[in-house]
């Protein structure tokens, strides 16, 4: 990042969380610059990778009823290259929306998403097949979601 965040890069930022398809000339109306200026950010934004991706957010009901499990793994400890390993996999899975590497009595949380528990039982196989220094899987399903985001909360004083 070559330049500092500053007030109105959080306000634009703020807004295209909300909605990432908002054209200049409102952003420019909501933050108090110009269209030309707040377009300037935004691609010095996407450039920096501050804008990472700009997604379209599928309502989970529209699709179909998925399930969602959290799962937290135990790995041997010690073993680093078990876990880089399970990493670069990891993100060839589809089903596997997020995946953190945590401290406490697990080591890694997985959020998971798939059609039914079959589907989740055949992912749970291949997880532990591919990484075999897992010792445990620690499965909880979610039963209704109470609130579901990504949106980072960033103050525009900083």
């Amino acid at each position: 990042m070559d330049e500092p965040l500053d007030d109105f890069d959080r306000k634009i930022l703020n807004l295209l969380q909300e909605d990432c398809q908002m054209k200049a000339e409102m952003l420019a109306e909501r933050v108090g610059l110009s269209s030309s200026a707040v377009q300037r950010r935004i691609k010095r934004l996407r450039q920096d990778g501050i804008i990472a991706a700009e997604i379209a957010v599928v309502d989970r009901a529209s699709v179909g009823k998925l399930m969602t499990f959290v799962v937290g793994l135990e790995i041997e400890r010690e073993n680093y290259a078990a876990l880089a390993s399970f990493r670069r996999w990891v993100e060839k899975q589809p089903e596997i929306q997020q995946a953190y590497y945590v401290t406490g009595l697990v080591d890694v949380i997985l959020i998971i998403v798939t059609e039914d528990v079959e589907s989740f039982d055949a992912l749970s196989a291949r997880i532990m097949a591919y990484t075999p220094q897992i010792r445990r899987m620690n499965t909880n399903v979610v039963l209704s979601v109470l609130k579901l985001g990504l949106k980072l909360p960033l103050d525009a004083a900083g």
